[in-house]
């Protein structure tokens, strides 16, 4: 990253943010993953050594929230609704398309709900995030998100599980567990020595 905080392989135009820590081993493909990025927190992603974001990654992330990618986490392409808390833990891999949301960002009161849809034709769509309570999100080490799954608000999805691809997770995934569907149900456990015994 050049000191003005611009990539020199970058197609688009953009800039990182001010409050985007990005580990000197880790990799940006594009500043156009930071396009829908308000977060006004001090630090409002991290990135560990060694992590990697690729083309399509988007970072839609609100005024108070914070995304966080551990060591060696490759994410290709996922779409990050946050506006409390995203973390994806060490060694996690994340395929395209995949969502995680910590906030629905719209109330489900279908009074508000309305009053939200009818003031948003002609203004930048920037939804009630401020009345909709946000969930954090956490994926932790060595887990695999197949394409197309979206995680809901207040996962965690456990150490060394595999979601399957157009999965939709409701509900938090044990340790070393095989979950997939709509909605995602378990499936098979991982040997947990396997695992841990090539680390």
């Amino acid at each position: 990253m050049s000191a003005g905080r611009t990539l020199a392989w970058d197609w688009y135009p953009g800039t990182i943010p001010q409050n985007v820590v990005i580990d000197e081993t880790a990799y940006v493909e594009t500043s156009f993953s930071f396009y829908l990025f308000r977060s006004q927190l001090p630090v409002g992603v991290k990135y560990g050594r060694g992590a990697s974001t690729y083309l399509g990654t988007m970072f839609d992330v609100g005024p108070k929230g914070r995304v966080e990618l551990g060591e060696y986490a490759l994410v290709h392409g996922a779409r990050i609704i946050c506006d409390s808390e995203v973390i994806i833990g060490d060694h996690a891999l994340i395929s395209w398309n995949v969502v995680f949301m910590d906030s629905y960002r719209l109330p489900f009161d279908l009074r508000k709900r309305r009053k939200e849809l009818e003031l948003a034709p002609g203004r930048p769509l920037r939804l009630a995030a401020a009345e909709v309570p946000a969930r954090p999100v956490r994926i932790e080490r060595n887990v695999w998100i197949g394409f197309d799954a979206c995680v809901l608000p207040g996962v965690t999805i456990g150490e060394g599980s595999v979601v399957g691809a157009k999965s939709v997770v409701t509900e938090s995934v044990p340790l070393f567990t095989v979950v997939a569907g709509n909605p995602a149900r378990v499936i098979r456990e991982v040997d947990a020595s396997e695992v841990r015994g090539q680390e």
